[in-house]
């Protein structure tokens, strides 16, 4: 994140972590002018318009509500949060406080899902998403169900997130199909299969057991008699796409794109950058 930030023009006054080295260490590596322990002290603070959240997905829901309570805007890295309560006390707090409050979902502001969202517009579409996530071995956090929620609700929100901007619509239901006989809750090796409110389609394929050798996402969406393969967020090609053939970059998850037009909208304001209701979606449909 930091890397991406330098540049945005924004003012960092704080960083927060539990022992503090971290912080203190990154503090002086990006020239932000203060290190902390205590995160209240932050929001504590009137100078300060933006907090971004980046700890561990179970508090996550906690310190958005105290962050937008505080009257601050707000970024969290995804997940927003791991069960429907807290969700539902986050939708109270961000409706009270006039606040914008935005989720990590970087992948819909690479320019190559930009590219292929000028290209299918609105349409009805079907979209397969493969992420060859890769093996984390059981022990981990992000595989505690109450620390990490398990990788589908703390990962695979991601490309929830990226079908609804490509499709330009909500999703309305959700099946999962988990390998194994007796799948466990915190699978990571599952095919996703979600409707949408105008009739589109979108299956993700979240895979654990895969090469690391191969691509780690992958893109396809079917439309209107054109096919447009996105592999990895390097090269898009496009089949029966008039006046597009290929794109070709170094990769591009689209995070630097999403500070840059976030600190824009917190120094200029405007609309959210995410529409809240697609991010609550979005996240209802993960624990679906």
């Amino acid at each position: 994140m930091m890397p991406s930030l330098k540049n945005t023009g924004a003012n960092f006054k704080y960083i927060a972590s539990r022992s503090g080295l971290t912080g203190t260490a990154l503090a002086q590596k990006f020239g932000v002018s203060n290190s902390t322990t205590d995160y209240h002290e932050i929001l504590n603070d009137q100078e300060v318009d933006l907090i971004l959240i980046t700890t561990r997905h179970d508090q996550h829901a906690g310190m958005v509500i105290e962050s937008l309570n505080a009257g601050k805007n707000v970024f969290v890295e995804k997940p927003l949060s791991l069960n429907n309560e807290d969700l539902n006390l986050i939708i109270k707090a961000h409706k009270n406080s006039g606040k914008v409050l935005t989720v990590g979902f970087n992948r819909r502001f690479s320019p190559h899902i930009e590219k292929i969202k000028s290209i299918v517009g609105n349409s009805q579409m079907n979209v397969i998403a493969t992420m060859n996530a890769g093996n984390i071995p059981s022990s981990v956090w992000v595989h505690d169900m109450k620390v990490g929620g398990g990788r589908i609700v703390g990962e695979a929100c991601h490309f929830i997130d990226l079908i609804t901007f490509l499709t330009g619509s909500k999703v309305k239901s959700v099946c999962m199909n988990a390998m194994g006989v007796n799948p466990e809750e915190n699978t990571d090796n599952a095919s996703i299969l979600l409707k949408y409110e105008n009739g589109s389609t979108g299956v993700i394929n979240y895979f654990s057991n895969g090469s690391k050798s191969y691509s780690k996402e992958r893109l396809e969406v079917f439309s209107q008699e054109r096919t447009i393969i996105m592999d990895n967020f390097r090269t898009t090609e496009g089949y029966g796409t008039k006046g597009f053939s290929k794109m070709k970059t170094k990769l591009d998850k689209g995070h630097q794109r999403q500070f840059q037009l976030l600190i824009e909208r917190v120094k200029n304001g405007g609309e959210a950058l995410i529409p809240f209701d697609e991010i609550v979606n979005t996240t209802r449909a993960s624990f679906a």
